[in-house]
């Protein structure tokens, strides 16, 4: 009885994930991607130096959460398995083709993430400590003037990131130390529970310490291997890019076809750089921002999408491609087909350097995922009671996730995660010319050669702003 109720929850679940993933969110991503690109004349492209600048330049001290700080922990979210076996998977699906459709989508993504970030650094707010908080939650409450929207989110986050992703990206490391070294899961999963309890009972600066000690060390490893099978394949680099182009259009046979590549390419890059869910907003808000101004923020998540699906994702999908594995790849996808690839490539010894690889990208996740809802528990109850409880379930969810596989869990997380993309893609067009007349403010600066601040007294036709926060007078003295 029982297994049959489970099981036919998971129908319901898994068609409704179908539909969400396979084309509504789709042309709902797709679409915000493309209005903002336009409504910002391409600004991803125009000053893409600029916000690479402001993302080296975040690492200066600064009172609070610094901007690179935030820039690691959101990576520490957005970069996990799904860069590895989920472009594995694509590939599998849509062919090669499923690459250029990737990229294109973040291309047009990095747009969408710079008006969420904006709007989330606008409509900030101190909690009890001085910290700052924000997030969709915080723009639909008070530049809506929808608090029953902002529940609504949070609710749907705290689902996904608290509880079902943890869940997920514990049960990874623990199956990927099973496999490699034959590590006992309830103590592997003990350890993982420990140290994340250290480190998420710290609080939210803790979480962005860690991630900017983990994240550079995730990146720079995992691309310096990528690099070397790039550089042992160099000579087929031209045929692989042909490949990549031709099979995304249907001029080349591929698995999918030209269709099935595009579907596959644009719902991986979706998935990975969160652009448009509202996510990665959440810790947008905590930065103080160098300069000060809410844009700045949007220049740095931006270049965060960039660093997920251009660089990182595109790093496997070139281990991948050029070590010849997709010609004979037996029965192995997903993580096995990039085990394989690395093997053929580099020998045993890769499969290690993978745990590895798996046990960084998934540690983090976990730290940066709670930190986004702890932002969104503390938008529902200012309760420090209630915030205890949460750390405890969450612990609890990163033991259990260790031990068992919970897949109706992770199917869960992704309705979940669908519905409060669409949540949060409505909020910031509604929110749009907020968000326009901010960085518009801040290119006037820019041109100028000021350095841009923002005061918030400049804009009287837009409610809700912390005007405490944003003072010109504020944002004068900090420079000074």
């Amino acid at each position: 009885m029982f297994e049959s109720l489970v099981s036919a929850i998971e129908s319901v679940v898994n068609a409704i994930n179908g539909m969400l993933w396979g084309s509504v969110l789709i042309y709902v991503l797709v679409a915000a991607g493309v209005l903002f690109t336009f409504r910002l004349g391409f600004i991803q492209f125009r000053l893409f130096g600029h916000g690479a600048k402001l993302v080296l330049k975040g690492r200066e001290k600064v009172d609070g959460i610094s901007s690179f700080q935030v820039f690691c922990t959101s990576m520490a979210a957005r970069v996990g398995t799904g860069n590895m076996a989920g472009v594995a998977v694509a590939i599998t699906v849509g062919g090669a083709g499923a690459i250029f459709w990737m990229w294109l989508i973040a291309l047009l993504g990095m747009a969408t993430a710079f008006v969420e970030s904006t709007l989330a650094q606008v409509y900030k707010v101190k909690d009890s400590e001085g910290q700052f908080r924000g997030g969709p939650a915080y723009y639909m409450e008070k530049g809506l003037g929808k608090r029953w929207m902002g529940t609504l989110f949070s609710i749907l986050l705290i689902i996904a990131f608290g509880f079902a992703f943890n869940a997920a990206q514990a049960n990874t490391i623990t199956d990927a130390l099973n496999n490699a070294f034959g590590f006992d899961k309830t103590i592997v999963g003990i350890i993982i529970v420990l140290a994340s309890a250290y480190i998420i009972c710290g609080g939210l600066k803790k979480v962005a310490r860690a991630s900017e000690l983990i994240v550079p060390v995730m990146a720079v490893a995992y691309l310096g291997i990528a690099l070397v099978v790039l550089v042992l394949n160099i000579d087929q680099v031209p045929a692989a890019l042909s490949l990549i182009v031709k099979s995304a259009f249907g001029w080349e046979e591929a698995a999918g076809g030209a269709m099935g590549a595009m579907m596959a390419g644009i719902a991986r890059g979706l998935f990975s750089n969160e652009a448009g869910m509202g996510s990665a907003a959440n810790i947008a808000a905590s930065a103080t921002p160098n300069p000060n101004h809410p844009a700045s923020q949007g220049f740095v998540q931006m270049i965060g999408v960039f660093v997920d699906t251009i660089v990182i994702c595109t790093a496997s999908a070139a281990i991948i491609l050029l070590s010849g594995v997709l010609d004979n790849p037996g029965d192995q996808k997903g993580i096995g087909l990039l085990q394989l690839a690395l093997t053929n490539e580099l020998g045993g010894w890769s499969a290690y350097f993978i745990s590895f690889a798996i046990l960084l990208f998934c540690f983090s996740s976990i730290i940066a995922n709670y930190s986004y809802a702890e932002s969104n528990i503390l938008f529902l109850t200012k309760s420090k009671k209630v915030l205890f409880i949460f750390r405890g379930a969450v612990l609890g969810m990163v033991m259990a996730g260790s031990v068992a596989s919970l897949q109706l869990v992770w199917n869960f997380a992704d309705l979940s995660m669908g519905f409060m993309a669409l949540v949060n893609i409505a909020a910031i067009v509604m929110l749009s010319k907020v968000a326009f007349a901010v960085i518009k403010d801040y290119e006037r600066q820019l041109k100028a050669g000021q350095t841009p601040t923002f005061d918030a007294k400049q804009f009287p036709e837009i409610n809700g702003i912390e005007t405490s926060e944003w003072s010109g007078e504020k944002a004068a003295k900090s420079k000074g």
